[in-house]
C-alpha cells in the first residue's frame, strides 16, 4: 500500500511527542505495578498453590486492573487518530498526498498497535522476578501476552473505526468504551442464558474466558479466529469510510 511506512511514521512521531502516550505509559505501569505486587503478596500469603493459581495464571486471568485496562487504554490510544485529524482539517492534505485509504487507516493502526506492545513489554520484568522465586512455565506466558496482544489488537481495530465516525476525541473515546464494554457484556452472557447458541455465542466472545483460558497455557484457534475478525472488520470498514471523505 502507497504511503504506508511514512503515515505509520508519522503517526508513531505524533503519539510520542506528545504527553498522550508517556502518561498512558506511566499510568498504565502504576497500575499494572500495584496489581501485579497484590497478586504476589496474596499468593504467598496461601499454604498451598495450585497449578492453575500461581501469580502468572492470577494476573492474566483473574485480575481486574488487565481488564480495566484493556477497556481505558485502547480508547485513549485510538481516539485521536481519526477525529482529530479531521477537527484539525489535516486529514484533506493527507488525502490528497501519493497515500492510499488503506494505508492511511493501516498506518495508523499498526502505529496504535506498536504503542500498545510497548506498554506491555516492561511488565516483562515482573515474569523475570518471579524466575528468581520458582520454575516459571514460558509456554503459559506466552499464551498469556499472546492473549493480551490478540484482544488488545481487536479492541484497537474497534477504536480507528468509532475515531473515524466523529470530529471529538472525547466522542470516539466513549464511543470505544460503549462497543468494547458490549462485547464484555455479551462475554458475561455465558454466565446467565441457558445451554443453547446464545449462550455458544457468549462463551465464544469471551475476554474473560479467553483470558482466564489463555493464562494457563490453553489456546482455542477460534477465539483467536474471533479476535482476527475483529481486527479485520472494522480496519476495512473504516477504509470505506476514510475512501469516502475523498468524494465529500
Amino acid at each position: 500500500m502507497t504511503g504506508l511506512l511514512a503515515v505509520y511514521r508519522r503517526e508513531m512521531l505524533s503519539l510520542w511527542v506528545t504527553p498522550l502516550a508517556w502518561v498512558l505509559l506511566t499510568v498504565f505501569l502504576l497500575l499494572q505495578g500495584l496489581s501485579f505486587y497484590s497478586i504476589v503478596v496474596h499468593v504467598s500469603s496461601l499454604s498451598s498453590v495450585s497449578l492453575d493459581s500461581g501469580p502468572v495464571q492470577s494476573y492474566f486471568g483473574q485480575s481486574i486492573f488487565l481488564l480495566v485496562s484493556l477497556l481505558l487504554v485502547c480508547p485513549a490510544l485510538t481516539m485521536r487518530s481519526l477525529a482529530e485529524e479531521r477537527r484539525s482539517g489535516t486529514i484533506e492534505s493527507l488525502l490528497t498526498a501519493p497515500v492510499t485509504p488503506g494505508a492511511v487507516v493501516t498506518g495508523k493502526y499498526l502505529a496504535v498497535l506498536s504503542t500498545y506492545v510497548a506498554m506491555w513489554a516492561p511488565t516483562l520484568l515482573y515474569v523475570v522476578v518471579l524466575r528468581d522465586t520458582g520454575q516459571i512455565d514460558w509456554a503459559v506466558v506466552g499464551s498469556s501476552y499472546l492473549g493480551v496482544f490478540a484482544v488488545g489488537a481487536g479492541y484497537l481495530s474497534l477504536g480507528i473505526l468509532m475515531s473515524a465516525m466523529t470530529r471529538s476525541q472525547l466522542l470516539a473515546f466513549v464511543l470505544t468504551v460503549l462497543a468494547q464494554f458490549g462485547l464484555f457484556i455479551l462475554g458475561i452472557g455465558e454466565y446467565i442464558f441457558e445451554p443453547g447458541l446464545v449462550r455458544d455465542i457468549s462463551v465464544h466472545v469471551s475476554v474473560l474466558t479467553q483470558m482466564d483460558e489463555m493464562s494457563r497455557g490453553v489456546i482455542d484457534l477460534r477465539r483467536l479466529v474471533f479476535d482476527a475478525s475483529l481486527v479485520i472488520v472494522p480496519l476495512f470498514v473504516t477504509t470505506r469510510v476514510v475512501d469516502s471523505w475523498r468524494w465529500s
